[in-house]
């Protein structure tokens, strides 16, 4: 069932839960794709009833980025909904989510620090518009668990910790990065490369596979493994590349031999941009003398 207000929300949401099912709730900003439908696929496995979110918030888009060509596809996004069997979409305006717009919202969620490094260096004020969305949704939604992807790990991280801060009783679900068989992790904004930018933007998932291999000797052995694969694909344009704690709170550096981290990457093919990530598993960097 599609609705666009919040009335409307309130009133379906209101008799599909008269029964006590738990609520799945799958924010989108639409363009939907595999990698959505798997989304709502996790969230039905937890929940009764799923709600959907399709909503291209303008709050997280900065000063020269895609708000206005983002891909706005509705009809399309309702069709997948239905094939995953999503019990409502919500589909509001921009007035709807932020009543004072075009001027700023009073009252916004500030991300903290980990909002100004990666993603927030890059799009300063990125994360206080995604935090800002996601907090307003889960209050007109209010769902008993939310289904985020983990190709977008810094937002998952501070989504995270949006729910601890603010005591919100919202189940936080990160799931598995869903990819295209050559592996490119699907997203929404792959439909903007051109044919020979396709075939290139692979190497950043080789580039994790690498670095994957090399984590055995250390966290600097699996940022020059990745570097190295980068390299050799001189049309992408390297935004960063790092290896950090899986709470996106440690240097390499202090990273112990044996611990678990998390490389992130972002970087641009023309005027689109990409990012992954992938989990390693750090060993003891070797020594001079080739002993471990």
């Amino acid at each position: 069932m599609l609705v666009s207000t919040r009335d409307e929300l309130q009133t379906t949401l209101a008799m599909v839960s008269a029964h006590g099912d738990r609520v799945g709730f799958v924010p989108t900003m639409g363009a939907l794709h595999e990698g959505h439908a798997s989304l709502m696929r996790v969230a039905r496995e937890r929940a009764g009833i799923v709600v959907a979110s399709v909503f291209v918030n303008p709050l997280q888009f900065g000063a020269g980025e895609d708000l206005d060509r983002y891909p706005r596809t509705l009809d399309l996004d309702l069709k997948v909904c239905e094939q995953e069997g999503v019990d409502i979409v919500f589909a509001p305006s921009v007035e709807e989510v932020y009543p004072s717009w075009p001027a700023q919202p009073s009252v916004t969620v500030e991300p903290g620090p980990l909002g100004t490094v990666l993603e927030g260096k890059v799009r300063p004020g990125h994360f206080r518009g995604v935090l800002t969305v996601v907090a307003k949704l889960f209050g007109l939604v209010r769902p008993d668990v939310a289904v985020f992807g983990q190709k977008d790990y810094q937002q998952l991280v501070l989504i995270r910790q949006l729910v601890a801060d603010l005591c919100l009783p919202v189940e936080i679900v990160g799931a598995e990065t869903l990819r295209e068989p050559d592996g490119l992790a699907l997203s929404s904004r792959n439909r903007y490369l051109d044919v020979d930018q396709r075939a290139e933007a692979t190497v950043l998932h080789r580039a994790l596979l690498r670095a994957q291999e090399a984590a055995s000797y250390g966290a600097e052995a699996a940022l020059d493994a990745a570097r190295a694969e980068l390299g050799a694909a001189p049309s992408v344009e390297l935004d960063y590349l790092v290896v950090t704690a899986p709470d996106l709170g440690g240097l390499p550096a202090e990273l112990e031999p044996g611990t678990e981290a998390r490389m992130l990457v972002a970087a641009r093919l023309g005027a689109t941009r990409l990012i992954d990530n992938c989990a390693l598993t750090l060993g003891r960097p070797l020594t001079l003398g080739g002993q471990s």
